[in-house]
């Protein structure tokens, strides 16, 4: 893992905004941060525009594993790779389609050994048809709740990230940032790029007062931080 990228995942139902977050993130961070950055898009959506169906029961094992060898591939040769899914996706939707489990614990095996963290898509953008992947917006908090479930009972890091275009940008860059910045800050100056721009945010926010038990909000996760 030392000679590779950091590999952040980004995970959410259908018609969540995931490709477009994973390329927004891959355009934006290399200039905040002199990272070379990658972004790996998802193998499924190629698979099935190739097949031009939906893959069945015994291919899906296939497909996670190609997904997870795009990535690596990727961290081999960036600092950072923004990962379009990971085999996770593909075994919460074994489960969801088929009823089948098989695929879980590779599944989160490999995001435990390989994605620094995770980002979760919220489900506050509207579901809009495109080709054979999507199911319908019927489809998308059963999904949701499925990833949740994994990743808690996995206790795998993540950040929920909603918003609208490039307020979902920054909530995510806020997530990232806040992940970074206890291991960065001794060795890059606060004055510039990706941690000057948290901490102006955070001067202008007030002090956190509440208490959240399950909140979706960027900004309000955000103020949660800095009270920790």
């Amino acid at each position: 893992m030392a000679d590779t990228g950091r590999i952040v995942a980004i995970v959410g139902a259908e018609s969540t905004g995931k490709s477009t977050l994973a390329q927004a993130l891959a355009t934006t961070l290399p200039g905040l941060t002199g990272w070379r950055c990658a972004w790996v898009p998802e193998v499924l959506r190629e698979w099935s525009e190739a097949a031009g169906r939906t893959p069945r029961v015994e291919e899906q094992a296939e497909i996670a594993t190609e997904q997870a060898r795009r990535i690596e591939a990727a961290a081999r040769t960036h600092d950072l790779v923004l990962a379009d899914t990971t085999p996770l996706m593909t075994a919460v939707y074994h489960h969801q389609v088929f009823g089948e489990t098989s695929l879980d614990a590779m599944a989160l095996a490999w995001q435990r050994r390989h994605c620094e963290t995770t980002l979760l898509t919220a489900l506050d953008l509207p579901w809009q048809a495109d080709g054979l992947q999507r199911d319908g917006p019927q489809v998308r908090a059963p999904v949701d709740a499925r990833l949740r479930q994994l990743l808690v009972s996995a206790d795998l890091p993540f950040a929920v990230v909603s918003g609208q275009g490039q307020r979902r940008t920054e909530a995510a860059l806020d997530a990232l940032t806040l992940l970074w910045r206890a291991s960065f800050a001794k060795r890059q100056p606060w004055s510039t790029g990706l941690f000057s721009r948290l901490a102006a945010r955070e001067t202008e926010q007030p002090a956190w007062r509440g208490t959240c038990t399950d909140c979706d909000q960027p900004d309000c996760e955000h103020r949660a931080f800095q009270r920790r």
